[in-house]
């Protein structure tokens, strides 16, 4: 790997995480996260079981020595719900490695910034790897890597919205001052938003509804993978610089006189 993806010293190919919430079945779930080439999934606990071998399990087609867990407590309302379901999920087996979701209203699905700071500081001080997801809000994006969050994940656009990025400058803010990953998380609909993330120097991008709400969530997740691929080598290369005037591609000089 010549530029991984690094999260809390662990080295990933695939800068796309996936959800695996709003599939058909789970044999879709696991054949769009293969096409997608993500190597971190993300599972709603409160939503999709994970701690009960009985019943149908999503482990039982995602094998945590292939894939990295990543216990999410989406549909928490409070601080202290979602401390509960990180819990669950560690005592669980699944790790102590978390996103962080704290949601304000169920109109928005806005995170709740101090209820998932006051969540943070628990976690952290229990030794979660923390993800927290948050507005594109630098203050609170600052505030949640100094209690010590492993990365910040500000949205994009609404949950399952599809709009994509709407804020790049809170977002180019927050890259410059932050010295730990920068995830988008929420609000990205197709391809050309995830790329768009990527050329701001975004370190990955995570999506659900974006894959498994497509036509063809297969091939959504196909585009998806190579939209982040595409989008991290522009980043690295470096877009030429913005000019309000035509600038002549071939040289011009001695072919006159």
């Amino acid at each position: 790997m010549t530029d991984p993806f690094v999260l809390e010293g662990k080295s990933y190919r695939s800068r796309l995480i996936v959800g695996t919430g709003k599939y058909r079945d789970f044999t879709e779930t696991k054949r769009a996260v293969d096409a997608s080439g993500a190597e971190i999934v993300t599972v709603a606990v409160r939503r999709v079981n994970i701690t009960d071998p009985s019943k149908e399990n999503l482990l039982d087609v995602l094998d945590p020595a292939h894939y990295t867990i990543l216990p999410n407590t989406a549909g928490c309302y409070t601080a202290e719900d979602a401390v509960r379901t990180a819990r669950l999920a560690r005592e669980a087996g699944v790790g102590k490695l978390v996103k962080l979701e704290v949601i304000g209203d169920q109109k928005t699905l806005f995170p709740d910034v101090p209820a998932t700071i006051a969540a943070a500081q628990v976690l952290v001080k229990e030794g979660f790897v923390v993800l927290p997801y948050i507005n594109d809000d630098p203050i609170a994006a600052k505030k949640l890597e100094e209690i010590g969050c492993a990365a910040v994940m500000p949205l994009a656009a609404p949950i399952g919205s599809g709009l994509g990025i709407r804020n790049p400058y809170n977002i180019r803010i927050i890259l410059e001052q932050s010295r730990v990953p920068v995830i988008v998380d929420a609000g990205v609909g197709t391809a050309s938003d995830a790329a768009v993330a990527m050329e701001l120097g975004c370190d990955a991008v995570l999506m659900n509804t974006a894959i498994a709400g497509a036509k063809d969530p297969i091939l959504m997740a196909e585009a998806m993978r190579q939209a982040v691929e595409a989008g991290r080598k522009a980043f690295l290369a470096g877009r030429i610089e913005r000019k309000l005037y035509a600038t002549a591609s071939s040289p011009i000089e001695g072919l006159l006189g």
